[in-house]
């Protein structure tokens, strides 16, 4: 039942990263197909920890999208709280590092090609 359950929250995700820039999907679709890659055999008590926080990021995205059609300006992603960050391993913090690297750099195009690389 629960791997059921994560099969169709990775799928929403991936349904509503359709919604972004081509550059952010890429990027978001890659981030979330290896985060879910590499919990594919944790243990039940952070599996379910993992679960819960991408749920809680599937309605924050869909909140926002809801909110994005009544602003003229689209804006991506959530604001973490201090508790939560506090809550991240050092590797989590590291990858959430790069993540916001490669989305705020400047005037560079970001595609992904076939062995899931970047290139700028």
């Amino acid at each position: 039942a629960a791997a059921g359950g994560a099969r169709r929250l990775y799928r929403r995700i991936l349904q509503l990263h359709r919604a972004l820039p081509p550059a952010l999907r890429d990027l978001g679709d890659r981030y979330v197909k290896e985060e879910f890659r590499r919990h594919r055999a944790a243990g039940p008590a952070e599996a379910r920890c993992f679960l819960r926080e991408w749920e809680a990021t599937l309605i924050q995205q869909q909140i926002s999208e809801d909110n994005q059609n009544l602003k003229e300006k689209t804006v991506y992603g959530i604001q973490l709280t201090e508790e939560k960050l506090n809550d991240f391993r050092d590797e989590q913090i590291g990858q959430l590092k790069e993540l916001m690297d490669e989305a705020t750099k400047p005037n560079k195009k970001i595609t992904v090609s076939k062995d899931s690389e970047y290139k700028t």
